[in-house]
């Protein structure tokens, strides 16, 4: 990790710019594989799980059961009632609101029938990604979940698949699984909002598709921390939590920013010894050269650099942690305190991990129970409504030039008198 001192950064948007591919790039390689998938359906998607994957596939939907031990299973039990205590006291309840005599309004939830949920597999089957989007799926009352997630699909998803009430699962990944989702094929149904986290592919693949209208949870593309620290925080807690998403992925990103320059050295010659035993190794040393730590002259402007990053996940591991929360702006979830590692919020405190990365927090929240429902609204106007209505729609029609729009109210004003 290269270490910077606040005062000495010309331009903090720079370090605040991610890396990676570049967009056209990206966008014109994936492409061609959703067009593909949208007119040749499932020979398609058997062709790109072969090329991709190294994987022939003939049967594309998974019926069998899987095993997993008794002490996975429990694991599952616990983070299941967690995500879906947290989850249900996100129901709303519906409320009346008579915003002037005889003008009834009020706003009901609807779920969305049928939601497609794509897992990523490979070298780590994020099975705990299963029970974030199918238990508020469920708690929602989506009437269909279809999964997808690249093969073999492990024993954990399987389970947990079932566990949680999906309807279908599907041995198929990468950004042909999204178009599947998308478009339909002759064995996967088509879906009316895709959700999940993915590598860049999956990322572009949806981010392309949301552009022609088809509906999308949120951008979530590699990994990302960034950590607030004081001179209080231990660097063992502060190291295990930036390789907890250093291991994610070799273009994952972790940062540091730190009021103790001596406080960031011990941080980074902890994570020295913390990786070298880590069977992932690899694949963090590489995030870390994407990473960088920050010395700042106090809590105050690590927040602000923060807002400017506006990091997926955000730990405040400093003194009096709360007593900032007001002045943070843009994080997809944050962690107060030196116990809080981000992988409790991974796995099991409750919050959802499905979050935005790439600077989107800044205009997206990460996914919850409204992800899964439509708001309608609806209003009842009473003759005593009209009345008192009638003369404002009239005139502001008017104003407009739309005169069907002042006759709709007009005519029921006269049947009145």
């Amino acid at each position: 990790m290269k270490i910077y001192n606040i005062d000495q950064i010309k331009d903090i948007s720079v370090l605040c710019k991610r890396g990676g591919t570049d967009d056209r790039e990206l966008f014109s390689y994936v492409q061609p594989i959703l067009e593909e998938v949208e007119k040749n359906g499932d020979r398609a998607l058997k062709k790109f799980s072969e090329k991709f994957e190294g994987v022939v596939i003939k049967d594309l939907e998974v019926k069998s059961e899987s095993r997993i031990s008794d002490e996975l299973k429990a694991a599952f039990k616990v983070a299941y009632c967690n995500i879906e205590k947290f989850h249900k006291a996100q129901i709303e309840k519906n409320r009346e609101v008579e915003t002037m005599p005889g003008v009834k309004c009020f706003r009901e939830s609807r779920a969305i029938e049928r939601v497609g949920l794509y897992i990523p597999g490979g070298s780590a089957a994020l099975s705990s990604t299963v029970l974030m989007l199918a238990i508020p799926a469920k708690i929602a009352g989506c009437k269909e979940l279809i999964l997808c997630s690249p093969p073999p699909i492990s024993a954990g998803i399987l389970y947990v698949a079932k566990m949680t009430g999906v309807n279908r699962v599907f041995q198929v990944g990468g950004a042909q699984a999204i178009a599947a989702m998308a478009y339909g094929t002759e064995t996967i149904p088509k879906v009316d909002k895709i959700f999940g986290p993915g590598n860049q592919y999956v990322t572009a693949a949806k981010m392309l598709l949301q552009s022609k209208g088809i509906a999308i949870d949120i951008p979530a593309g590699p990994s990302e921390l960034l950590v607030i620290a004081d001179d209080n925080a231990r660097p063992d807690f502060v190291a295990s939590d930036l390789l907890s998403q250093a291991e994610h992925g070799e273009d994952s990103q972790v940062v540091l920013l730190c009021t103790d320059e001596k406080k960031v050295n011990e941080v980074l010659k902890v994570i020295e010894k913390q990786i070298e035993v880590l069977p992932r190794k690899k694949i963090a040393k590489g995030a870390l050269k994407n990473s960088f730590a920050v010395i700042v002259s106090d809590i105050d402007q690590a927040i602000e650099f923060s807002n400017q990053y506006a990091p997926e996940h955000l730990i405040l591991n400093i003194r009096s942690p709360r007593k900032y929360i007001n002045m943070i702006e843009n994080a997809g979830s944050v962690f107060l305190g030196p116990y809080s590692c981000e992988s409790a919020g991974d796995y099991a405190s409750g919050t959802n991990h499905t979050l935005p990365t790439s600077a989107y927090a800044k205009s997206y929240s990460g996914v919850s129970l409204d992800s899964f429902v439509k708001k309608i609204t609806f209003q009842e106007i009473s003759k005593e409504g009209v009345k008192n209505i009638g003369p404002t729609v009239e005139t502001m029609a008017e104003s407009e030039k739309l005169q069907a729009h002042k006759n709709a109210m007009t005519i029921r004003l006269n049947s009145i008198k």
